[in-house]
């Protein structure tokens, strides 16, 4: 272990200049994530020309910075006003924003912003000392293997649709059909009506902010004179010595949630959602009070963001170690090394190993600069759930549209918004879960274009039970299928029984 090159990248960061960069660049981060429709993704492209004529460590420093200040912001919207404020933190608003209506509001964030500062830390040290490792393993998925490991994602609507089985199965098929929308992976399009504005599909943004932000505001209209929420002083301030007991109970929680997010994010193309949504599904099942989860459990905030922040350092993994790019951020963090002639890769640990090692130290001192801009921004993020609605909701609704606007450039994506901002309010009065529409929705395609180019490699379909991480994956599937049966069946045996019980007592 080079100790000289770790010591001359801590040196690299913690320059007056670079450390300012770094700060700027979770500051901004915070605030794309936390605007429903401004993803850090679209931050890091409006930054990426700033670096031109900065040095690689400067420049990679700042995009980190906005990287994990993206990942960590989205917690703020989802907790205090039910919009995630990015797709991979749809899961924290499944238990954030009841916690908010429970009158807990402070609690909710600061276990948030704790669990995004951990998670962050647990993948820098991952990259830092398996990233080598990690990396050989991720080289042995195939499209095979992201096809099983999706699917097995895509069985936890099971486990999103809570007693309602039935009804989450077919919430999960609305969103695999919404995203059959356009161009399939052989080039056939499908369902476009003649509209040319769907051959292209469907953009992930309009589906999120019109399910779950627009159909949330239908809901507050229907009390539109009430205030949103009566808070005193203490629920408006952080209840340090609950969140660190929170955090200290869900402390296996933490380690599998992040352990789940290295490892998603080191595979490319397998997405932070998916990392979220099975690190949700894993705290759920492993629970002792699983059925509180859905209704503000602290566990389910901690599942969603230590997994969401592991996610940076495993994500980093492939591109350093391979060259490989897991998403597009990761794609534009390091053209920022291609403009100054570095190449991605497995020699970059020999030829940059300061440049590598800053990454590693920008992970790490950029989680502590998040925990602390978000802590003293916190007195005024929680006044957010205190504004009225006749305020909160039209103002929502414009920065809602002018994000979704900036996505495309196109009316069509507003018009979405709307159509699924009604599609999601209907959803909701049917007592039919949102969640399995977002999850079929975001793994569908991606299952599709596993499957149709591991058929196109090998059109025989024993390669998907011949290959043994495929294999385990399948049995996953299988095995969570079969848990989530006989949960539902326990739970109706339970309430078949319960009535006869009482007569009893």
């Amino acid at each position: 272990m080079d100790y000289s090159s770790i010591m001359q990248a801590f040196s690299a960061v913690l320059t007056p200049s670079t450390f300012m960069l770094l700060a700027i660049g979770v500051f901004t981060g915070i605030l794309a994530g936390c605007i429903p429709g401004l993803t850090y993704t679209m931050a890091i492209m409006l930054a990426f020309p700033f670096t031109f004529g900065m040095d690689p460590i400067s420049g990679i420093t700042l995009m980190v910075g906005i990287y994990i200040g993206g990942l960590s912001g989205g917690l703020i919207a989802s907790i205090l006003l039910g919009i995630p404020g990015t797709p991979s933190s749809v899961t924290t608003t499944f238990d954030g924003f009841p916690m908010t209506r429970n009158g807990e509001p402070g609690r909710a964030l600061g276990i948030g912003i704790l669990s995004s500062s951990v998670g962050t830390i647990v993948g820098a040290i991952a990259l830092f000392a398996l990233g080598p490792a990690i990396a050989g393993i991720a080289l042995k998925f195939g499209p095979w293997e992201i096809f099983s490991l999706v699917l097995f994602a895509l069985t936890l609507i099971a486990g999103l649709s809570g007693q309602a089985l039935s009804k989450g199965l077919v919430a999960g098929c609305i969103g695999l059909l919404i995203a059959t929308i356009g161009y399939d992976p052989t080039g056939r399009l499908r369902f476009d009506f003649g509209m040319p504005d769907l051959s292209g599909g469907i953009s992930i943004l309009p589906v999120l902010i019109g399910l779950f932000a627009i159909s949330q505001l239908f809901k507050n209209i229907e009390e539109i004179r009430q205030q949103t929420l009566t808070l005193n002083k203490e629920q408006v301030r952080i209840p340090l010595k609950q969140v660190f007991k929170d955090m200290y109970v869900e402390r296996w929680n933490t380690l599998r949630s992040s352990g789940v997010g290295v490892f998603i994010g080191a595979l490319p193309a397998a997405g932070a959602e998916t990392a979220t949504f099975i690190s949700y599904d894993q705290a759920k099942k492993f629970a002792k009070d699983k059925e509180k989860y859905g209704k503000g459990h602290p566990g389910g905030v901690v599942a969603s963001e230590t997994s969401n922040s592991a996610l940076a350092g495993g994500a980093f993994i492939p591109s350093i170690t391979l060259g490989i790019p897991g998403d597009v951020a990761q794609a534009v963090m390091f053209g920022v090394l291609i403009l100054h002639g570095i190449t991605p890769g497995p020699g970059l640990f020999q030829n940059q190993p300061v440049l590598v090692n800053s990454i590693f130290v920008s992970l790490m001192i950029g989680s502590i600069i998040m925990l602390v801009l978000q802590t003293l921004l916190l007195p005024i993020l929680i006044r957010i759930a205190l504004i009225p609605n006749t305020i909160l909701i039209p103002s929502i609704l414009v920065i809602s549209c002018v994000g979704t606007y900036a996505l495309n450039n196109r009316m069509f994506d507003v018009w979405c918004i709307l159509v699924f901002g009604l599609l999601g309010y209907a959803l909701d009065k049917m007592k039919v879960p949102l969640g399995p529409v977002i999850l079929g929705f975001i793994l569908g395609p991606k299952a599709e274009d596993e499957l149709i180019e591991a058929l196109q490699m090998n059109p025989s379909f024993a390669e998907f039970f011949t290959r043994p991480i495929s294999l385990l994956f399948l049995i996953l599937a299988a095995g969570s299928i079969a848990y989530a049966l006989y949960q539902q069946s326990r739970a109706k045996k339970k309430d078949r029984s319960g009535p006869e019980f009482n007569q009893f007592i």
